[in-house]
């Protein structure tokens, strides 16, 4: 009975085995195949694990914001021109052009010639009382000049200058140099100047004056003129 059994068994058993579909060597390479896919996908966790570590560390260090490079600054664009000016004094031609009109001025003389700058209106005053030696009279007299407009320079160099009424000589404006470099209008025309500009206003002086005329310059006696010993005096020219 146990030869039977057993050798029904065994029977039984080879009906229902099943015969592998690869060969051995096939089944080998499989097995080399699913190494390899295993070893690169543990190497890909690897490195993906010390990336974002690294990351970790860099936000911590820099204190969690959002570092971001600074945009390139942009071109700088046409340096601005300068502002035109509100008056413009020829010395060649010896006016000032101000709003559409042209004022006959008289500049410095050949020895004490007016400077060629741009100036800006810093201050003015009605009536100023000036040095002889300034105004262009002897040195021992003051003179009262009207309708001072005082100037400086906006080249930064501290230069200043000043346009006043030329009240002892007015035929000067317009035909001849005589002050000591500032610039001297008829009186009308210096009040209505005055009037005309404010602090801040740019004088733009240009030019060169006339070479002077061999005649001789008029002598006049300069009005609300006083000595140091309070009498009156000609003035030298």
């Amino acid at each position: 009975m146990s030869d039977e059994l057993t050798s029904d068994l065994r029977e039984v058993a080879a009906q229902g085995e099943t015969l592998p579909s690869l060969s051995g060597a096939e089944i080998r390479v499989r097995a080399v195949r699913r190494r390899r896919r295993r070893r690169t996908a543990f190497a890909v966790t690897g490195a993906c694990a010390v990336a974002g570590l690294a990351l970790a560390v860099v936000m911590n260090l820099g204190g969690g914001t959002d570092q971001r490079p600074s945009p390139a600054a942009s071109p700088t664009g046409t340096p601005s021109l300068p502002a035109a000016p509100d008056a413009t004094v020829d010395l060649s031609r010896r006016v000032i052009s101000v709003a559409g009109r042209e004022l006959p001025l008289s500049s410095g003389s050949a020895w004490r010639p007016t400077a060629a700058v741009r100036m800006t209106v810093t201050a003015k005053e009605p009536v100023k009382l000036m040095p002889g030696e300034e105004a262009g009279i002897k040195d021992d007299y003051s003179l009262k000049v009207p309708w001072v407009i005082e100037l400086s320079a906006s080249d930064g160099t501290g230069r200043t200058n000043y346009i006043a009424a030329l009240t002892y000589d007015e035929k000067a404006p317009g035909n001849y140099d005589r002050t000591t470099g500032w610039i001297g209008l008829r009186q009308t025309d210096a009040k209505w100047l005055y009037e005309q500009l404010s602090p801040g206003s740019v004088i733009e002086i240009e030019g060169r004056a006339p070479s002077p005329s061999p005649t001789v310059r008029p002598t006049t006696t300069p009005p609300a003129a006083t000595s140091g010993v309070g009498g009156t005096g000609t003035s030298g020219g």
